[in-house]
């Protein structure tokens, strides 16, 4: 189990701009969703987003807090090496972002990075023959999924170089025996995909529980719906993220502080 880490700190006078308000405004409302649907576990996980204009700088959840408690404001600021930027009255999870860091570094395009340990994920990923196309759901991630075995607690440099040699330019990534991962350009993007990927789950799991054989759409069929819902390239989460926020500002608004 990964522990609450507080390395050197590196002082930071740069005032929050524009663009790294907002950002932890949807960082915080990620957390807050993610707890809403019952995807968090206990004070575990991460979703982590780069800081527009400061490369090499990173957002994430203070760690010991539930992520119904996280706020734009106690988000922690963070380098690649896990070291807090600035001051904060929390620690973070540095060995847990280690994960993310190796994501970020490799992927320009992985702004927003999402590991969760959610139940359904978790089964899937259990399962030899991994997601089947068995639903629409299942078919956005067709030739779109990426897979990483099980390697053990301790997330090394080694373990890094080769999970993001399986992730490859994929969006998605089933961690065996582990959880679920996503990338985004936007912390929406990574978001919608994850949930997404969290009902494709739940869908598979649902039907196998019926005991009975599965009816598969033909190869042709699972790769023109994958097409269609990679629509261009467009990126997901632009309809649904305001949506998002308006549930939650009618539920507790308190993440936009």
């Amino acid at each position: 189990m990964s522990f609450a880490h507080r390395p050197a700190g590196i002082a930071d006078a740069t005032p929050i701009s524009a663009a790294e308000r907002q950002l932890r405004v949807d960082l915080a409302a990620a957390y807050r969703l993610i707890a809403l649907y019952g995807w968090d576990d206990l004070i575990y996980t991460h979703v982590s987003a780069a800081v527009p204009g400061e490369p090499g700088r990173f957002l994430i959840n203070p760690f010991g807090l539930a992520f119904d408690e996280v706020r734009a404001s106690n988000l922690v600021k963070i380098d690649t090496e896990g070291r807090i930027v600035g001051n904060s009255e929390h620690p973070v999870n540095a060995t847990g972002f280690a994960l993310h860091a190796a994501v970020h570094l490799a992927r320009a395009d992985a702004v927003c990075v999402m590991h969760l340990h959610n139940t359904a994920g978790i089964a899937v990923s259990i399962q030899r023959d991994g997601l089947l196309p068995a639903s629409q759901h299942a078919l956005r991630f067709y030739g779109h999924l990426a897979w990483h075995d099980y390697e053990g607690l301790a997330f090394t440099p080694a373990e890094g170089a080769r999970l993001t040699a399986s992730l490859g330019d994929k969006p998605a990534m089933l961690l065996r025996n582990h959880g679920t991962l996503t990338t985004g350009r936007t912390v929406a993007e990574a978001w919608v995909l994850m949930a997404t990927l969290i009902k494709a789950c739940e869908i598979q799991l649902q039907a196998q529980a019926g005991g009975v054989p599965l009816v598969m759409p033909p190869p042709e069929v699972c790769a023109r719906t994958a097409t269609q819902w990679y629509d261009g390239g467009a990126i997901e989460g632009e309809l649904e993220w305001p949506a998002l926020l308006r549930k939650l500002d009618r539920l507790d608004p308190s993440y936009r502080d």
